[in-house]
């Protein structure tokens, strides 16, 4: 399975928990433990792969501070690599920040710059490559951007799961996918801040293991295979790279 990373990402570029030194040195290092995983490097997007998502102003605005839009296009560039490899039938996981599924069109916020699931699943779309798209956001915070942008797109569904507790949340997401039918990819956004150490207090690390497991049930029975989870939120960052590890287990290809 890909793990879509860049050295960069280490790196501290605006003072929020999204961007804090430590959170994603855990989540590398257990991933490294597995043999498994391979390691891809992103590019940057390009200024046409953001304007499909986004308003010129828009990026004029998040150029204003270079730091942070140096790592919001390689960010973009992160997701766009793991489409691309989904598609082509590679399962993949982009450990990516900033996180983006805040982001909207001319606007963003709660530590979002660009819109990394709609810059990526636009390009596939514009390259003919896709028509229709299920989208989990299983972020403790719903994607107001991800459904700004891609709410409205016809045979484009977006799920954001609000149960409030593990048993009934699961069963949520299942019953949604059981009746969803086909489409050409299933993408995450893979938020991991509705963990019981977290701000949600809500998700065991088995919980992540069993959403990934039910994504890659659906994608090989409705979309050929095709899966990507893009990273959002998490900020318990002792147990981030579990969490994250599990559901990876989860969401790769079955032995």
């Amino acid at each position: 399975m890909n793990i879509i990373f860049h050295k960069n990402f280490f790196e501290t570029y605006a003072d929020d928990p999204a961007a804090a030194s430590g959170r994603m040195e855990p989540i590398i290092n257990e991933l490294k433990k597995y043999p498994y995983y391979k390691f891809i490097t992103p590019e940057v997007a390009k200024s046409d792969d953001l304007l499909r998502a986004h308003s010129s102003e828009h990026l004029e605005n998040i150029k204003k501070s270079p730091t942070v839009y140096s790592m919001a296009i390689l960010a973009a560039g992160g997701a766009i690599k793991a489409a691309e490899l989904a598609f082509s039938g590679e399962p993949s996981f982009a450990c990516i920040r900033p996180p983006g599924h805040h982001a909207s069109y001319n606007s963003c916020w709660g530590f979002c710059f660009f819109n990394n699931m709609a810059v990526s699943l636009l390009k596939l779309e514009s390259e003919g490559k896709i028509k229709s798209a299920f989208i989990l956001d299983f972020d403790l915070h719903t994607g107001d951007g991800n459904i700004n942008i891609l709410g409205k797109k016809k045979n484009y569904t977006i799920l954001n799961p609000s149960s409030n507790n593990e048993r009934d949340y699961l069963k949520e997401i299942s019953l949604t996918l059981d009746r969803a039918g086909d489409f050409d990819i299933i993408a995450a956004s893979a938020g991991f801040d509705e963990y019981v150490r977290d701000w949600g207090g809500k998700l065991s690390t088995n919980a992540y293991q069993e959403i990934g497991e039910m994504m890659r049930e659906f994608s090989e029975k409705h979309c050929k295979g095709r899966r990507y989870a893009l990273l959002e939120g998490g900020y318990c960052y002792e147990d981030l790279g579990i969490n994250i590890h599990a559901f990876c287990e989860g969401f790769k290809a079955s032995e």
